[in-house]
């Protein structure tokens, strides 16, 4: 991937990354697309050079976008990717043909939109409207580059809800609606009818929607079948009806699925990932591609096996270490430890597994706590690396006695001891010394998980190994991973 414009000015990403962070987060817009609807005119409208699927979900919508996305290429097509939160590095959020950018293409892409971005904010100013968010101004460099590129498709993930969300700019060729929950109520409503509005507004008349499973389907069904009249989408495929999930069955690694669409009947089709809930996502991302793939009837069974069972996503029951066992996953809100919880009794025969948890304070946290509790012997609650918002681990304690009793909760208030410690806990519960049957869950929020990603890579795998004396100890001075740096809110979507 290349551009005109090099960084002749030899800024690092490190300093454009806190120019953009400086900026309003997500969670603090004002209900209109206005900014980035003008935003999209200055540049030419880059946003309408490609086809696009357009998704959005409580859950699950970055393990979709992907599989769109594989599908996708591997079908020869040139694609973008955009999602959020990143997991490590803003840059994952920007993909090429599954590539993330770069630092320096980060940083060129900046330069090339920042004019636009300041003039923008400047008449804001004048009739007192605040400047571009950091979402706003990530999707203008997002859908700038794949223009840029050019890409054929582009695989975008809303970033909260959806009618007033940033990437509402786009004109859909295929609407992909998941799981419809309680989640974000202080921004997009406090009913889930409400919520389905929100992420309805997606829909639009080039639109073919694709609605995964609801867990509240009474309620949500009726919002979207009504919105797809009103808008005249172009069609209407509902999990369940007119595409279902066959058959599914553990494999190592994740699982086997049949899957139905209305093209046809993809038979034995690996999944990379754990969970009943990837096998209706990888149903979602398989009907998306049959209406952005320039195809006639079914897509080609061996092609549809290799793009879905090379799909791997960062902080989704990702398993990052053996001997013990160390699961890290993102998921922050009711339906996803659910999710979680049922993949790993499906997928893995722990005979004990410890947990570690930070969330963040404005999350059902009682509620995800009793969600894992009767899997878990012991629960670590600690802190991430998110100061403004996580909540204190003396606070998740008191919650975590609660649910789990006195007995069962260790405190450790810096996470790298935190890690240790249930390490140490089922190593020592292991006879064998083979790590069989025991593990370890890192889990309750993607900067959580974030967190521990990088600890485990670039520290741990070294440092768990010392003597407790020997290990870097709990100082706040150490710096906080990229992910966890002031700004936006790292449980966007």
């Amino acid at each position: 991937m290349s551009f005109e414009h090099p960084n002749s000015e030899g800024r690092t990403l490190d300093e454009v990354y806190r120019t953009i962070m400086g900026r309003a987060p997500e969670h603090d817009f004002d209900p209109k697309i206005d900014r980035m609807a003008t935003i999209m005119d200055m540049l030419g409208n880059p946003q309408q050079s490609f086809r696009v699927v357009h998704i959005t979900g409580t859950n699950g919508k970055g393990s979709t976008a992907r599989m769109v996305e594989s599908i996708c290429r591997h079908y020869g097509l040139r694609t973008g990717l955009y999602t959020s939160p990143h997991v490590e590095k803003v840059t994952e959020r920007i993909r090429i043909d599954g590539q993330q950018l770069s630092d320096d293409e980060f940083v060129d892409i900046w330069d090339q939109v920042k004019d636009f971005i300041d003039l923008l904010d400047a008449k804001s100013a004048e009739v007192g409207d605040p400047k571009m968010s950091f979402f706003e101004v990530l999707t203008t460099m997002a859908f700038w580059a794949f223009a840029d590129a050019p890409v054929d498709v582009a695989v975008v993930e809303v970033g909260m809800g959806g009618l007033w969300d940033a990437t509402n700019v786009l004109d859909g060729d295929a609407s992909i609606i998941g799981p419809v929950d309680m989640d974000h109520m202080q921004w997009l409503g406090d009913t889930v009818e409400q919520i389905a509005e929100q992420k309805a507004g997606i829909i639009k008349s080039n639109s073919t929607v694709i609605v995964g499973p609801q867990p509240h389907a009474e309620a949500v069904l009726p919002i979207i079948e009504r919105t797809v009249r009103e808008k005249h989408a172009q069609g209407l495929i509902r999990d369940g009806e007119e595409m279902e999930v066959v058959s599914r069955q553990p494999a190592v690694g994740g699982q086997i699925a049949t899957l139905r669409t209305p093209n046809g009947l993809y038979e034995d089709v690996p999944i990379s990932m754990f969970g009943e809930h990837q096998a209706h996502n990888a149903l979602s991302a398989l009907a998306a591609a049959e209406v952005v793939v320039p195809v006639n009837g079914p897509l080609d069974g061996d092609v549809v096996a290799e793009s879905l069972s090379s799909v791997k996503v960062p902080g989704r029951i990702e398993v990052v270490r053996t001997s013990p066992t160390i699961i890290v996953d993102g998921g922050h809100n009711l339906n996803a430890v659910t999710a979680l919880r049922d993949a790993i009794e499906e997928n893995f025969d722990f005979q004990q597994l410890v947990g570690v948890v930070s969330m963040m304070k404005d999350k059902d946290v009682e509620e995800v706590l009793g969600v894992l509790e009767p899997m878990l012997e012991t629960i670590v609650v600690t802190e991430n690396s998110w100061k403004n918002r996580v909540m204190p681990a003396e606070e998740l304690e008191r919650i975590a006695v609660d649910v789990f009793g006195e007995d069962r909760v260790i405190r450790r208030d810096y996470l790298p001891d935190a890690i240790q410690t249930a390490v140490d806990l089922v190593d020592s519960a292991d006879d064998t010394g083979v790590g069989y049957g025991h593990g370890v869950l890192v889990c309750g929020s993607f900067v959580t998980a974030g967190d521990a990603r990088m600890l485990l890579k670039e520290q741990m795998n070294e440092d768990l190994r010392k003597p407790k004396s020997e290990r870097v100890q709990d100082d706040p001075s150490r710096s906080a991973p990229d992910c966890a740096s002031e700004g936006p809110d790292p449980e966007e979507g």
